[in-house]
């Protein structure tokens, strides 16, 4: 095969498919010792899709995350729960339909974004049941639906609302982004959601974060 190098690169494709397939509990400065490079050029590397060289001219961007689509995620996948396939399937639907699979794990592993089973760890708090584990239980018809307050980005002036919804028992997933969390939205959020399901709902549990992702405190009503 026919592999060609910019004139200044400093790793081969072999190298760079090593620093991505590198552990995250190595640092990207641990890594560049290893290899003899920067800590730069292993950042560049480490995250991204593919091992080769890119054109310097202008390349399509469509199959990568925003930093707001990214932080949608993080705050869905803190509430679904769902596995890196299953979160794929959301992402393409709702966010960015040429997201890759590898690409997603990686996003995933650059924000440190807790596994699943850390995160049932943190829902155990002590006890031996994790938290989330009493959803599986409920029945056709209900949902579980939450508000997350999103990060603010620096360009934006308006807070902004992550509506997500779940049905546990088929994972069926419905969510927008709002600028508000009024009465108003949840009930036009409800109304868009009993239109898109694919079931009669009947029930639902709203659990509300009134925070950002980064500080803590949680009220839960029906």
């Amino acid at each position: 095969m026919d592999i060609k190098l910019h004139n200044q690169a400093t790793t081969t494709p072999k190298i760079r498919a090593e620093i991505q397939a590198a552990p995250s509990s190595i640092s990207d400065s641990e890594l560049a010792r290893r290899y003899g490079v920067s800590d730069s050029t292993i950042r560049r590397w480490r995250y991204r899709d593919d091992a080769q060289d890119r054109s310097h001219t202008r390349h399509n961007l469509l199959a990568t995350l925003t930093a707001d689509q990214e932080a949608v995620l993080i705050a869905a996948r803190e509430f679904l729960r769902l596995g890196l396939d299953d979160l794929l399937v959301v992402a393409r639907e709702f966010l960015n339909p040429q997201l890759s699979r590898s690409g997603l794990h990686r996003m995933l592993r650059r924000r440190e974004v807790p596994t699943l089973a850390e995160l049932a760890r943190q829902d155990a708090g002590g006890s031996e049941e994790p938290a989330h584990k009493r959803f599986r239980a409920y029945a056709l018809g209900f949902v579980h639906v939450d508000i997350k307050h999103l990060p603010q980005m620096p360009d934006e002036q308006q807070k902004r609302y992550l509506y997500v919804t779940i049905h546990r028992a088929t994972r069926w997933v419905y969510l927008e982004v709002r600028h508000s969390q009024s009465a108003e939205d949840a009930r036009s959020f409800m109304k868009r959601l009993v239109e898109k399901a694919p079931f009669k709902v009947e029930k639902v549990l709203w659990e509300i974060i009134h925070r950002s992702l980064h500080t803590g405190g949680r009220a839960a009503t029906e």
